[in-house]
Parts: C-alpha cells; sequence; structure tokens
C-alpha cells in the first residue's frame, strides 16, 4: 500500500498566559492511499488540531510530516496554498459558502484560484455537481438551499479539483439524521472512486462508517483499529426503514 500521509513524533502546545496547554503529544499516524479513515475524540482530545495540521492549516511545534513524500516542514507558503488547493480537498461543518454566489460559482472557486479558464471550471464545476446530485440546483444561491444541499455544494468543491484526499470536519453536526446517512452514502461513493477520505467527528455512528477508526483522547493516540463492521448506506437505510 501507497503511504500518502506520515506523520511522527507530532506535537502542538499553546502558551496561554502562564498555562502551557499539550493539544497533541507525540503522535505517529501513518494513513495510505484510498484508506478511510475517522479521527475521534471527545471536545479538546486533541482531533480538530490534528486534522488543521494534516490539512496544512496549522503547523506543529515539533514532529514531522510527510505528505506524498515531501516534507510538509520545507514547504514554501505558495507550496503551502498549492497542496490546500489541490491536493487536499475540506469539508467544514459550517459548509463556508458565499452567501452571493451561485452553487456553481461557488464549487468552481478552487479552480479560479488554480488559474483554470472559465470555461473549464464551469465544466468541471457542473460535472462534481452532477456527481453530488444538485445538478438541478445550480443557478441556486446558499439561503435558497436545505441544510443537506448545501453539505453537497460544499462536497462538490472539495472534489472540484481532484484532490487525492478529502478532509472532513464534524461532516454531519448540523444535518438532520436523514441527511446525514444520505451524506455519509455519497462518501460512501467517494471513496469508492478512489480518494482517500480523513473525517474528523465526536459521533460514533459517523465514525463507524470509516473502515479504521483513530481514538484520540488528551492529545494522545488512545487506540487505533480498523473497523470490522463498517456501517454502509444501504444497511443504514434498511434499520431507518
Amino acid at each position: 500500500m501507497q503511504e500518502i500521509i506520515k506523520i511522527t513524533g507530532i506535537s502542538k502546545v499553546y502558551k496561554i498566559g502562564t498555562e502551557t496547554i499539550y493539544a497533541l503529544q507525540k503522535i505517529d499516524l501513518s494513513i495510505f492511499k484510498n484508506e478511510y479513515v475517522a479521527l475521534m475524540g471527545p471536545s479538546g482530545s486533541g482531533k480538530s488540531t490534528l486534522m488543521n495540521i494534516l490539512g496544512c492549516l496549522d503547523t506543529p511545534t515539533s514532529g514531522e510530516y510527510i505528505l506524498n513524500n515531501n516534507s510538509v516542514a520545507t514547504m514554501t507558503d505558495n507550496e503551502l496554498a498549492e497542496v490546500r488547493n489541490k491536493e487536499i480537498g475540506f469539508v467544514f461543518q459550517t459548509f463556508n459558502l458565499l452567501p452571493r454566489n451561485s452553487t456553481l460559482e461557488n464549487v468552481a472557486l478552487p479552480l479560479v484560484y488554480a488559474g483554470i479558464p472559465k470555461a473549464e471550471r464551469e465544466a468541471r464545476a457542473k460535472e462534481v455537481l452532477e456527481q453530488v446530485g444538485l445538478g438541478n440546483r445550480m443557478q441556486h444561491k446558499p439561503n435558497e438551499l436545505s441544510g443537506g444541499q448545501r453539505q453537497r455544494v460544499a462536497i462538490a468543491r472539495a472534489l472540484v479539483n481532484k484532490p487525492a484526499i478529502i478532509l472532513a470536519h464534524e461532516l454531519t453536526e448540523n444535518l438532520d439524521s436523514k441527511t446525514s446517512v444520505e451524506i455519509m452514502g455519497l462518501f460512501e461513493e467517494i471513496h469508492k472512486n478512489g480518494n482517500t477520505i480523513i473525517l474528523v467527528t465526536h459521533e460514533e455512528d459517523i465514525a463507524m462508517h470509516a473502515h479504521r477508526i483513530v481514538r484520540l483522547k488528551d492529545g494522545l493516540v488512545e487506540s487505533d483499529k480498523q473497523n470490522n463492521a463498517v456501517i454502509t448506506y444501504k444497511s443504514r437505510m434498511e434499520t431507518m426503514g
């Protein structure tokens, strides 16, 4: 298996006044191509800090991060921006959509930063919107969409640059249970298409969709196990009946 992420001895320390907070403590973790991994833990466990480091949104206090055989610490700001735009697709619980822009414009935005011509941007954005089931909502603004539809727009935007890694933070936090199941079904399809997925969640039933669960507690890896009871979209729909 191809190792796509390798972190060794990663620590993150914050100083708040006279207090020192150890958000992460010498974490070692490898993630392989096309894995589906959930990072789990209660509030304050370090999972969001770890996600920010994996997404090149934050830098560790110490330790080494190798992404696709490249040391992240040696990358320039421009190289890091390119990684965030092209190699990693982000999906956040708050959607982070531009309210005045259409669905199509929101999804095409990463391609603007990548310098892709307009006709190509629109074609690619339309393609991923069809993929997430929003082909009939391309001209709608975010306030004209349901929460589930807005999350699908955010997922389409994460996919538009064809990144190898999808990093999703509390994916279903603001959604009802039926919509959450539909979104997790969509992630099953994304995984089958070859993406590596890293899911950050505190919800046990959401983590159970992943094939491997890494549990964090107090900035440490408490356990790292294959999930032998993966919940699929089909099985969840049957139980909801």
